[in-house]
């Protein structure tokens, strides 16, 4: 892709150059923000950069591209973790800089982003591409700090600071290179835990010299320190020229980190030396599914205190197009009355009958989340309908104590994939005794190129879960209640099987989470992906007033539900909050009559029925509940069963 890179002068941004261009994108531009008053060499922005901004000009010749720039005449007036189009801030301004490259480029595709852990940076650029139709480019995010400083050395890439604001860094830091205090860095991350990257604010660099300036570089001439008011922060002025490089050569491009972090790399290998499944009695075929025998789902809408449950919206209407409108017609109509909106919904289960549709289906449904901030987490996978869509939501209620935060990432990065769609990684909902994340599904893109993965089935596996977990880590909500597999082979059970348990025991280092896994068998998945891996995760919150004798005043469904569910042959019990208000519980069996008195027992919590049209329709009853209709189903250790079922039971608060 051809990009803009935004400078600051700063090392993060020369290295997200460097690294843009070593995955083959083409720099055709940079763009830099600097005050409007030229005499102020430091302005109080939440945002950019501007020590050293006089020095910025030379970059041009350096990197052989024209530079633009544009006066910073906002604040930082909207200082939300998202933005929104806010008048008068200064993101308006980055939007008018990189509308004027785009004017000049009209092919412009990409902005480069040098973000390492501020989401409130990424977010915003994010937001000005989302309005420019570009891509943001952000292969620093999330990166490790010492790995990602050790690199900008050994990559030889001459930044000094030029700014220090820590404990530890003083005047006498001034001037020195990034290879010249790394240790000194580490230290005192070590004793302070100040950050390596300078990522607290602790100091910022200037760019002298790189092996991506193949015919130039800056020269310092003159310096001189100044001390702000705090005593703890102090700046140098400089004035450098540019000088012809007399070693010009073509620069070597940086290695990427490897797709599997290296506690990843080493479940794949358990897993290769895992136990084969494909001997276990299993279905070998799966169903084939003729209009005749699918079972016909149901609306059904579940109302408990913190949430709303809407399943199975379907359409008769004659073709996709007018289906897709007609269901989200029907999901704002619910949502009304119920006094809530598109953006309460936390999770959105996505089925086709065809995945051919999914760009289409995909432009419908953007427009109705194309303005919110955080759009629901989603799960997408093809398989056999009555109709050609089918929809179900959880939808959060609104209340004092309930609130909803998550990660849209747009960027594309090392870290995992870029949403590639009009949905959120993750939605976290907080109450007063829990949070809880929706996982959108992750299926093995290579997160730098958003490319399918080409490795064998293990790989894919391995890395698909990966993503999975290093989103629920950036959620900073780890504990899983359950967790889906999509596969669109058997032969793939092997695999799925192995990988979540070795997960399990060795990165989890818990039992507790090895029955929350149903893996199933659906006909297709996005971009043909071989699987798929999508959840819920939880952390239970801890009230320093919290007193065990608190439990009595809930109730806490000791009734015919749990006496039921302890009649299954394959269960699991998750206790989302200590006062067990919320519970997630993940049950398998092939016995037809257990499973429909537990379905016509309950009416008034969540449960998600997973099996095949054949085994729904021989239970002969109206399901009020989510239906997910696959071709086969199995447990954590490759074991078939005919039904899976995933309850999420809430007790009533006095």
């Amino acid at each position: 892709m051809k990009f803009v890179a935004l400078i600051s002068g700063g090392k993060d941004s020369f290295f997200n150059i460097h690294h843009c261009l070593s995955q083959g994108h083409d720099l055709i531009a940079l763009a830099n923000l600097y005050p409007q008053d030229p005499t102020k060499d430091e302005i109080d922005s939440f945002m950019f950069q501007t020590v050293g901004h006089d020095v910025i000009e030379y970059y041009s010749g350096c990197l052989n591209v024209p530079l633009y720039r544009q006066p910073i005449s906002g604040t930082s007036s909207n200082q939300h973790l998202e933005y929104s189009i806010t008048k008068d801030d200064e993101i308006e301004d980055l939007y008018k800089l990189l509308s004027t490259v785009k004017h000049h480029h009209p092919d412009l595709q990409a902005v480069s982003c040098g973000a390492i852990l501020s989401h409130y940076q990424r977010s915003r650029v994010e937001n000005v591409c989302d309005r420019l139709n570009l891509t943001s480019l952000a292969y620093l995010w999330q990166r490790d700090q010492y790995e990602l400083m050790q690199e900008m050395c050994q990559n030889q890439l001459d930044a000094r600071l030029i700014k220090v604001a820590a404990i530890g860094l003083n005047e006498n830091h001034l001037g020195k290179s990034i290879s010249q205090v790394f240790s000194q860095l580490v230290k005192l991350n070590q004793l302070y835990e100040v950050h390596i990257c300078g990522e607290g604010g602790e100091f910022e660099t200037l760019v002298f010299d790189s092996p991506i300036f193949k015919y130039k570089k800056l020269i310092l001439t003159d310096k001189q320190i100044v001390n702000h008011s705090n005593d703890d922060v102090s700046y140098l002025k400089v004035k450098v020229e540019v000088e012809e490089k007399d070693d010009a050569s073509d620069y070597s491009l940086i290695n990427p980190p490897d797709l599997l972090s290296p506690e990843f790399d080493e479940l794949l290998d358990e897993v290769k030396r895992a136990p084969d499944l494909s001997k276990l009695d299993i279905n070998e075929t799966a169903e084939t599914v003729d209009a005749s025998i699918r079972h016909k789902s149901i609306e059904s809408i579940v109302s408990t205190e913190t949430k709303l449950y809407i399943s199975n919206i379907t359409s008769s209407a004659p073709d996709l197009k007018n289906q897709a409108t007609e269901i989200f017609h029907r999901l704002a109509e619910i949502l009304q009355e119920h006094n809530l909106s598109f953006n309460n919904i936390q999770h959105i289960t996505l089925l086709l009958a065809d995945m051919s549709s999914f760009n289409e289906i995909n432009s419908i449904y953007s427009k109705s989340f194309e303005h919110l901030y955080l759009p629901p987490s989603r799960i997408c996978i093809q398989t056999s309908l009555n109709s050609q869509i089918q929809l179900s939501c959880i939808v959060l209620k609104q209340h004092p104590d309930n609130m909803k935060s998550g990660h849209h990432i747009r960027s594309r990065s090392y870290w995992a994939p870029q949403n590639i769609g009009p949905y959120s990684q993750t939605v976290i909902e907080t109450r007063g005794s829990y949070k809880t994340a929706t996982l959108s599904g992750q299926i093995p893109l290579i997160p730098s190129s958003m490319e399918l993965s080409l490795e064998n089935s293990e790989f894919n596996s391995v890395l698909s879960l990966q993503h999975l977990h290093r989103v629920k880590t950036l959620a900073n909500v780890t504990k899983l209640a359950s967790v889906i597999c999509f596969i669109t082979r058997q032969r793939f059970l092997s695999e799925v099987s192995s990988t979540w348990n070795e997960y399990i025991s060795s990165i989890e280092q818990t039992g507790s989470s090895l029955k929350q896994l149903v893996i199933v068998q659906v006909p297709a998945l996005p971009r043909n992906a071989q699987v798929e891996w999508g959840g819920l995760s939880y952390e239970s919150i801890t009230d320093m007033y919290y007193d065990d004798d608190d439990d009595m005043d809930v109730d806490n469904k000791e009734s015919d539900i749990t006496k039921l569910v302890e009649t299954f042959e394959d269960s699991n019990y998750v206790c989302i909050d200590k006062a067990e208000t919320f519970k997630v519980v993940v049950l398998f069996s092939n016995e037809q009559e257990i499973v429909k008195e537990l379905l016509k027992t309950n009416q008034s919590d969540y449960i998600q029925l997973i099996t095949t049209h054949t085994h729904a329709k021989e239970l002969n009853i109206t399901l009020n509940c989510e239906f997910l209709p696959v071709d086969a189903v199995w447990n954590n250790k490759g074991k078939s069963y005919k039904y899976a079922l995933v309850l999420k039971i809430e007790s009533k608060l006095p």
